[in-house]
């Protein structure tokens, strides 16, 4: 295939509007994990508390225990007006509105259990956006194509984590009144409420979008055929599909990101402890820094298509390892601005390489009968083992220190490797 009919692709209804879709998924994600870890730093909130504050986000991780609903549940009035896939991404977009001014309107400095509950309900809401998206995605177009739809999506994603992560910054700075105290809760509200008012980005998107070509359901004749149905037949699929090799895959799914999401609970922290200002954390982290991760997605789609996910998926595995070493050398540089660019260049591209093959992995795995419940699955376990240890980020920092910190995450990557090279011996095998 030439490169121009390759990258045709990104221009196709679906990519954009993956585009768009990915925008929304991106935008609560940092609002309730780093962004808000920077807001409580500066609060005064102690990073033991900060790391375990972080367990929010296991509402990714077990968001498979409702995936079912949104496969197959009807909602009432909206999925008659939208269709099963948007009528449940407009009501979790919704929701995530709700947290996000929710938190606007409290201050963690005076009650922090109001922001955490508001916290909550964003990552729900979010998780359950995700599940109703990643059908969506996958529904939209055939296998070929997954992976140039997971760069776009990866695209809208960082996109949304650059105004969700910059945007906040820059907005809340801006809004501080000169000559007054480093923290004032004033101005985070004011970017909070900004980011409530971007959701509608995605809102608009499920309204002008077509559903996909719904999925005949056989009608369910009692309650428990009904359970059978969505909660047994998806898992029994997967394990009818792959049998023993199944372990195997579950077990990459469930480390792969391990060495990043770890990490990351603890790096807008590693920055105000370090003395980056909010304008600098911004431009470099928020902006540049996602701009490098939307270069490495759009690398990391177009070597899935040439050379193969499971390849690509082992470049993105020693990367980001490797780049967490980056961030333990920095960490004995004190507060350097230029040391502070290049490790987040090479963090962001490695990061954006291994999210696009990843996701095309993942996206690959499902039977289409069952692509809600399924890829809610596989992305939960992603996150269910790293966001319990990142938990005890906060606490391992305030024992050892950061570098000690980020030279333990990057071996966390080494069993990664191993099991990359497993399933990709398995493949060859089963191919053969």
């Amino acid at each position: 295939m030439p490169w121009r009919q390759t990258l045709r692709v990104y221009r196709e209804p679906a990519s954009l509007r993956m585009l768009t879709l990915g925008f929304s998924a991106g935008l609560p994600l940092l609002l309730v994990l780093g962004t808000l870890s920077f807001w409580l730093r500066e609060a005064g909130i102690d990073r033991t508390t900060i790391g375990y504050l972080s367990w929010v986000g296991l509402a990714y991780a077990f968001k498979w225990v409702w995936s079912p609903l949104v496969d197959r549940m009807p909602l009432p009035l909206l999925t008659r007006w939208l269709g099963r896939r948007r009528s449940w991404l407009l009501l979790a977009q919704a929701m995530v509105m709700a947290g996000l001014v929710g938190m606007a309107f409290n201050d963690p400095q005076q009650a922090l259990t109001p922001v955490v509950w508001c916290a909550l309900a964003v990552a729900f809401g979010s998780a359950t956006q995700d599940i109703a998206l990643d059908a969506f995605r996958i529904e939209s177009a055939d296998a070929d194509r997954q992976a140039a739809l997971a760069a776009t999506y990866q695209t809208g994603y960082r996109l949304a984590m650059i105004w969700a992560g910059a945007g906040v910054l820059w907005l809340a700075a801006r809004a501080e009144m000169a000559g007054g105290a480093l923290y004032q809760p004033g101005a985070w509200k004011l970017a909070y409420l900004a980011m409530a008012a971007s959701m509608l980005v995605g809102v608009a998107t499920v309204l002008l979008s077509r559903e996909p070509a719904p999925r005949a359901l056989a009608p369910a004749r009692n309650a428990a055929e009904w359970l059978r149905g969505a909660l047994v037949d998806p898992f029994a699929d997967f394990i009818a599909r792959y049998r023993w090799q199944a372990v195997l895959i579950l077990a990459l799914i469930a480390v792969y990101r391990i060495s990043d999401v770890v990490m990351g609970i603890m790096a807008n922290p590693f920055y105000v402890d370090m003395g980056y200002t909010k304008d600098e954390v911004a431009a470099v982290t928020k902006v540049f820094g996602v701009v490098m991760t939307l270069l490495g997605a759009f690398i990391g789609g177009v070597l899935s298509m040439r050379l193969g996910v499971l390849r690509v998926l082992m470049l993105g595995a020693v990367l980001s390892a490797a780049s967490n070493l980056l961030f333990a050398w920095l960490g004995t540089r004190g507060h350097d601005l230029g040391g502070l660019v290049f490790v987040v260049s090479a963090d962001n591209l490695a990061g954006g390489i291994a999210s696009a093959a990843f996701i095309a992995y993942l996206s690959s795995l499902t039977n289409v009968q069952y692509s809600a419940t399924q890829y809610a699955l596989f992305s939960s376990m992603m996150l269910l083992a790293p966001k319990w240890i990142a938990g005890f980020s906060g606490r391992f920092v305030d024992a050892h220190g950061y570098t000690e910190f980020f030279t333990g995450t990057a071996l966390l990557g080494l069993p990664v490797l191993i099991l990359v090279a497993l399933v990709s011996r398995m493949k060859t095998r089963s191919s053969a």
